[in-house]
């Protein structure tokens, strides 16, 4: 195959969840952006991420797309941490379940999404490399031909080649235990749900398919190899049940281990990384595949920014300094949960003295705001307590009508919201700050007369005037501000 050189001013390796949901954040500022993706269609094999947790909803409801999930997913009203169902309904979100829906269909969702805005995916393609200069990055394909680019993003797993190629150092821990997971056919009645012994928690359960079930084993001693057999299954299930109940007919056999790794930078140079590139962990509590796309909601306005020239390169940094923290929160979470499932007594003596502490509302809705997203926290100083955290979906009044936070930013553009506008002289500071539209900053005048409440931490006091980035978390509170609303403007690249 000849070196064909095409040019694309975003190139993203993968064309996973976080790759999906970043090529779009990207086509909705108006950037040309193609996706290079291995697999030759969208189908996976097996079912993959089970769920979407609150705030990667409320992420696809700012965009507009969150009603395409929820007709095809079944809301649980509460997730589960090690085994301890938390009930959710008293969070302060329009989102407060769980969405239990195959990675299957939310990668099928998000590439419909993606094709409607028109961004290419080329498929059967894959990066074997790249070199970067000043100007951009040369993208080498695994066929011989290659792209040139303003930036890559590696959201290519993780193994990712995109992040082995930068050599950023993925340092964690090694594995201490691994899981087998099957799906297949059973010729007899298997004992649904989960079971535990020494070995640890196993669990069956029943597929869309008649007949057919998902099968996941703790094995006695690490592996890994991903590569399991049908052998594997039979041997896994006889050492847990004492039968194989007649499984046969495998359409995916695979396996995962509790290795913990997280990149020592997401960003060198022209390349950036997301997703799994940036951080791998054991699946416990469905966290990964949410915290990709919210790596990528990060991501996706920042580097709009700069490719556009609207902002200095440097406000790239800020993708790292603030979603590197957030990973490393996920892992210790993930870490902590495996822990937990260990069968020896102390352990179950700290499992259950947890399960005590997670029956108080306090700690309940602590863990409950660190899982699920909703209570991320971006440090962006001191302040009013809005501040750094996703601005919350209000329903506010305005001349036009009713409108809910979340409705404007379907266009991911940033939002000052006047509220209450002429009151203690906000009008002419307002008109000062935005006139001509500064940096594309959309000002919305509007009133808003209820309890201001954020999860994690409860109500707090109401804000007259709010700075809200494209990706739904608030720049700028005007009490309590330290800075100007121009200086909160020009340092967060809005």
């Amino acid at each position: 195959m000849p070196d064909v050189t095409v040019n694309h001013t975003v190139v993203l390796a993968g064309g996973g969840p976080t790759g999906l949901m970043l090529a779009g954040e990207l086509a909705l500022a108006g950037v040309d952006v193609a996706i290079v993706e291995r697999r030759p269609s969208q189908q996976l094999d097996g079912s993959r991420a089970g769920g979407l947790h609150a705030r990667t909803i409320e992420v696809l409801d700012q965009r507009g797309i969150a009603e395409r999930f929820l007709v095809e997913g079944t809301r649980h009203p509460a997730l589960h941490y090690h085994m301890i169902a938390l009930n959710m309904q008293d969070m302060p979100t329009r989102h407060p379940y769980v969405l239990a829906l195959w990675q299957n269909h939310i990668e099928r969702l998000l590439a419909d999404w993606v094709q409607e805005l028109g961004v290419p995916i080329m498929r059967e393609r894959e990066v074997a490399g790249f070199t970067q200069d000043d100007a951009g990055v040369d993208v080498s394909l695994a066929d011989g031909r290659s792209l040139r680019a303003e930036y890559l993003v590696g959201c290519d797993g993780g193994r990712s080649v995109v992040r082995k190629a930068a050599g950023i150092d993925f340092a964690g821990w090694d594995a201490t235990t691994s899981w087998l997971i099957a799906e297949v056919a059973a010729s007899e009645e298997p004992a649904w749900g989960f079971r535990h012994d020494e070995r640890g928690t196993h669990a069956l359960g029943k597929m869309e398919d008649e007949g057919r079930m998902r099968v996941v084993l703790t094995e006695l001693h690490p592996r890994p190899d991903p590569e399991r057999t049908m052998d594997d299954v039979r041997e896994g299930l006889i050492a847990a049940y004492g039968t194989d109940f007649g499984v046969h007919s495998p359409t995916w056999i695979s396996s995962f281990t509790d290795a913990t790794r997280q990149a020592a930078a997401y960003r060198a140079g022209r390349v950036l990384l997301a997703g799994d590139a940036a951080h791998v962990h054991p699946p416990v509590g469905g966290l990964g595949l949410n915290l990709g796309v919210q790596d990528a909601v990060n991501l996706g306005w920042k580097l709009a920014r700069v490719v556009q020239q609207k902002a200095p390169t440097d406000l790239l940094d800020s993708y790292h300094a603030e979603r590197h923290p957030v990973g490393a929160r996920v892992l210790r979470n993930t870490m902590a949960q495996v822990a937990l499932r260990r069968q020896d007594d102390h352990t179950k003596a700290l499992g259950e003295t947890l399960t005590e502490l997670l029956s108080m509302d306090e700690p309940r809705r602590h863990v409950i705001a660190d899982m699920s997203g909703l209570g991320v926290r971006y440090d962006l100083g001191e302040g009013h307590p809005l501040l750094g955290r996703r601005m919350p979906d209000l329903e506010l009044q305005t001349a036009d009508g009713n409108v809910r936070v979340f409705t404007l930013l379907h266009g991911a553009q940033a939002l000052l919201l006047v509220l209450g506008a002429a009151e203690g002289g906000v009008d002419r500071a307002v008109i000062r700050a935005t006139a001509a539209g500064v940096h594309g900053v959309r000002m919305i005048a509007a009133r808003y007369d209820g309890v201001w409440e954020l999860p994690g931490v409860g109500a707090v006091a109401a804000a007259s005037v709010v700075l809200v980035r494209p990706d739904g978390y608030v720049a700028w509170v005007r009490e309590g501000a330290v800075c100007s609303l121009e200086e909160a403007v020009e340092r967060c690249g809005c």
